[in-house]
């Protein structure tokens, strides 16, 4: 006890209490509960126009298409961050700098995301961990040194407690675990498209030793609970499920939550009918033992990629004058959760409301889906004519025609062999990004990103003969453009299509199929791949095929048991190359948890060249989250402006704002050295949002 005393003390001096003080930020998203809240108001409503950099860092290791979506965290005076290149720096906080870093690449080029770390101390020894490609890696928070007794010399291979048949396949981890006594609770990322995917079970693993303690199987074994749910003759073939957007913990009452992601594949579920659990679910874990408490799932048999991108926050509710111990779930959907604490239960009601149903051969959508009340929507729910962008008439009009063979209409509109809308996007409302909770007057703020994008299905073999460029071209959209993307862009730090394009002009051809058989860094290994479809692929990154006439025969590996695959998440874009749809297109929302309302919501960035031709603020796609502070303010990054701003709490109104070289997509950290208030955003760029890549992490305060 005395152990845990210490670890308690340190980590979470900031846990939920009439009293209690939020005055650092020693975890990722600020607490165990996920508050991102501050009882600092050194920075305040009165004097936040005067907010400027006192110290920026620049990591000098960006490269196109990299980012930054580190959370940093400050603990016994050292400050700790992840670079552009996945480095581990520990900084002084009051200058920006470096007193040690871990570079884990060496001369090797670098590739991944990593959002933040995980710190544990029994008050002699103090550890950090974080991951990187298919390790989580455990340092000496003093030295930057691995820990040689951690796992295999200070590295755990995450495939661990996944099972043989998960060995070759691609995992990673790119949120951090969350301590509960000497546990260090991981979650993963894993496979979506329709190759063979991981599965992605809950695991705890001993701060000291890095020895597996407990694992939770996100995709139920043939018998256990839950598995009526599947088809039987494939829940072992299934994976996915998985827990990427971190954890929220209970102290007191030792319980762990999370959200997962949909099965794999994402996009036709024929080989998983059944609601699916315990995909797209809110878990509540004994944080000992890893025993499920409760669930509760938020989307049945997902085939939109709509994973729960976060963790729940711990809130309280007032009802009929009492407090209500509850989580709040932001989703991709723009749908707000909000669920006794204890028991899962609704506070709000959910009804189940009817959805459209598939017309894919084989696939059985569920009738209904969960809805919350209306007044906890805060993400865009429909596309129909009439949401068509008013930018201009001219504008208006041209997308009038090319929207005209489209499928549109509300939210859970399933894939279809028609270019069919999906709103909120693929990546939208909320992302990992997750709300920041106000304890004082209970209100949640959460961003939500409002724009639309589409899909389309077509046979994972054709019936006819086609040419080798289309055979690759449909190859690379089923198994590469979820990460390397068609047009859009990837948070992978991956190479763009057009990069893979100059990729195959760098190097020879079979160190190019050698890449794509047994991976590198974190992209998978696709060993299914026969000669015949490793030479599709790479014609099409060169623009050769077209010619070169291929059999049905010849085009199997796609069918053996996904026989419907996606086209690819495309971006729905006007002529200017602004969202298709009605502005706002990303929003910053305020939830009076109490109440069950929206009370108020603000456009959350904008478009500079529109902002030149007198438009007003439009938001924009925004991937980050917010965090909320005593001083009446409410501080976001996120936007594709690049800029950082400060909102007024109670009405939404920008008060301050300041342009970066590069996109802040992180969640910003404030925290109290010497008596004074500092604000810290990372600037990477890059990522999805495919702006301008960067390595800045920008540290402000109020001048003296």
């Amino acid at each position: 006890m005395a152990r845990f005393f210490v670890i308690s003390t340190i980590l979470i001096s900031c846990q939920a209490g009439e009293n209690a003080k939020y005055r650092q930020w020693t975890i990722y998203n600020g607490d165990y509960t996920g508050s991102r809240y501050s009882s600092l108001d050194q920075i305040n409503r009165g004097n936040v126009h005067d907010l400027k950099p006192i110290w920026t860092l620049s990591t000098g290791d960006d490269y196109q298409g990299s980012t930054v979506q580190c959370n940093p965290i400050v603990v016994n005076g050292k400050m700790y961050i992840i670079s552009a290149g996945l480095k581990l720096m520990a900084l002084e906080p009051a200058t920006g700098e470096i007193i040690w870093q871990y570079d884990p690449f060496g001369d090797e080029r670098p590739s991944g995301t990593s959002r933040g770390i995980s710190y544990w101390t029994d008050g002699n020894e103090e550890r950090v961990f974080y991951s990187v490609g298919y390790f989580l890696l455990a340092l000496d928070a003093k030295t930057g040194r691995l820990i040689s007794t951690f796992g295999n010399e200070g590295r755990v291979d995450l495939h661990i407690g996944l099972g043989e048949e998960a060995q070759h396949l691609w995992v990673t981890l790119t949120t951090p675990g969350i301590i509960y006594e000497d546990l260090l609770i991981i979650g993963s990322r894993v496979g979506e498209g329709p190759t063979n995917a991981a599965p992605g079970y809950i695991r705890a693993l001993d701060v000291r030793s890095g020895e597996l303690i407990w694992t939770f199987h996100t995709i139920p074994a043939r018998g256990d609970f839950g598995s009526e749910t599947w088809t039987a003759s494939t829940l072992p073939l299934i994976g996915g499920v998985n827990s990427w957007g971190g954890f929220t913990l209970d102290v007191n009452r030792g319980i762990v939550f999370c959200g997962t992601g949909s099965a794999a594949y994402d996009h036709w579920g024929g080989n998983r009918i059944g609601n699916n659990l315990f995909a797209n679910c809110i878990l509540a874990l004994n944080a000992k033992t890893g025993e499920r408490i409760w669930h509760y799932q938020v989307v049945h048999h997902d085939i939109w990629d709509y994973d729960i991108p976060c963790p729940p926050n711990l809130v309280q509710v007032k009802q009929d004058g009492k407090l209500i111990d509850a989580v709040a779930q932001p989703t991709k959907m723009g749908h707000l959760f909000v669920l006794h604490r204890e028991t899962g239960e609704p506070i709000f009601p959910v009804t189940e409301e009817p959805v459209p149903q598939s017309t894919i051969p084989g696939e059985k959508t569920s009738p209904t889906q969960p809805f919350p009340p209306l007044s906890l929507r805060y993400g865009r729910q429909q596309f129909t004519e009439a949401d068509i962008t008013d930018i201009s008439p001219e504008v208006n009009k041209v997308m009038q025609d090319l929207l005209s063979d489209f499928t549109l209409g509300r939210i859970f509109l399933p894939p279809g062999t028609n270019p069919t809308i999906t709103i909120p996007q693929f990546n939208g409302g909320t992302d990992w990004g997750g709300a920041a909770y106000d304890p004082v007057s209970r209100m949640l703020y959460v961003n939500s990103s409002n724009e639309a994008e589409f899909i389309s299905m077509v046979p994972g073999k054709p019936a006819t003969e086609i040419s080798q460029y289309q055979f690759g071209t449909q190859l690379y959209r089923g198994y590469c453009s979820s990460c390397h993307g068609n047009q859009t862009p990837s948070s992978l730090g991956a190479p763009r299509l057009n990069g893979l394009k100059m990729l195959v002009s760098a190097i020879t051809e079979d160190s190019l199929k050698q890449i794509i058989q047994n991976g590198r860094g974190l992209m998978p290994a696709f060993r299914q791949f026969s000669e015949v479809e490793l030479e599709a692929i790479l014609a099409m990154l060169k623009g050769e095929g077209h010619e070169t006439m291929l059999d049905s025969e010849q085009m199997a590996s796609l069918a053996v048991n996904i026989p419907w695959i996606d086209r690819g998440h495309e971006e729905l874009k006007d002529p200017g190359g602004f969202p298709a749809n009605k502005r706002p297109w990303g929003t910053l929302n305020a939830i009076d948890l109490d109440q069950g309302v929206i009370a108020w919501q603000v456009p959350l960035g904008t478009y500079p060249e529109l902002e030149l031709r007198g438009f007003p603020p439009t938001g924009t796609f925004n991937m980050g989250g917010p965090i909320v502070t005593a001083g009446g303010l409410v501080f976001i990054a996120a936007t594709m402006d690049e800029r950082i701003r400060a909102f007024d709490k109670e009405t939404g109104e920008v008060l301050w704002k300041y342009q970066m070289d590069a996109g802040g997509y992180a969640t910003p950290s404030t925290f109290e050295i010497n008596g004074r208030q500092l604000l810290i955003i990372g600037a990477g760029g890059g990522g999805k949002p495919g702006t301008k890549s960067g390595d800045t992490y920008y540290c402000f305060a109020i001048e003296r």
